[in-house]
């Protein structure tokens, strides 16, 4: 089996709501004139789960991800999937970013705002042994991996790789959430599951799923 460099995502602490790098949680920053999403099933407004600044993953790249998802009504909004209208994904090219007025309601924004530390483990088998290779070295909990940057998705059923609705082409991997470091305050991916954050770079499109 081919071994590399699996970037950890490593949770880091609190951070302030607006931070410009990547985060879970807070407030999205966004270009003007953004509106809030909502849930094309329920009509309500999506929860801000987290950003990706896509630099840190490639210096020459430009912008963050931003992904949402509905949280109304949770596991009756079709959020797991890429395209039912339950979640969105963003592409924000950097510059002019600010943080938007936020929707009224209890499940808009996450319980917790947490900054993200990388872990690059080197000669990985992949995700999974990496995040258990990190446990056993740093003596941390396993819920302390927020995720992992880049690299291929560890898929907990199979592979949904998103095709990109502007140009047809299957899209570049970019984040693996996970539900968070606290059951208290962690994000709703079905009881264990992850998260997928994909974008169409040609394309500036963006698409998210979970799986459990």
């Amino acid at each position: 089996m081919l071994r590399r460099v699996t970037v950890l995502m490593i949770y880091n602490g609190d951070t302030a709501p607006d931070a410009s790098g990547t985060r879970t949680g807070g407030v999205p920053l966004v270009p003007a004139g953004f509106d809030w999403p909502v849930c094309d099933e329920c009509d309500g407004p999506m929860q801000f789960l987290a950003q990706v600044r896509l630099g840190d993953i490639d210096a020459a790249d430009d912008g963050l991800l931003s992904i949402f998802m509905c949280q109304n009504d949770p596991g009756l909004c079709d959020e797991w999937d890429a395209t039912a209208g339950g979640n969105r994904a963003f592409v924000f090219p950097s510059g002019a970013l600010a943080p938007p007025a936020v929707p009224s309601g209890d499940t808009v924004l996450a319980a917790e705002t947490s900054a993200v530390a990388y872990v690059p483990m080197r000669d990985s088998d992949g995700y999974d042994e990496a995040r258990e290779r990190w446990r056993g070295e740093s003596g941390r909990p396993l819920r302390d991996v927020l995720g992992q940057l880049g690299g291929l998705p560890a898929w907990l059923q199979f592979d949904q790789t998103p095709t990109c609705p502007a140009c047809a082409l299957p899209m570049s991997f970019v984040v693996q959430l996970e539900e968070g470091h606290d059951h208290h305050t962690g994000f709703n991916f079905g009881g264990g599951g992850c998260g997928y954050g994909f974008r169409c770079r040609p394309c500036s499109t963006a698409a998210f799923l979970w799986q459990q």
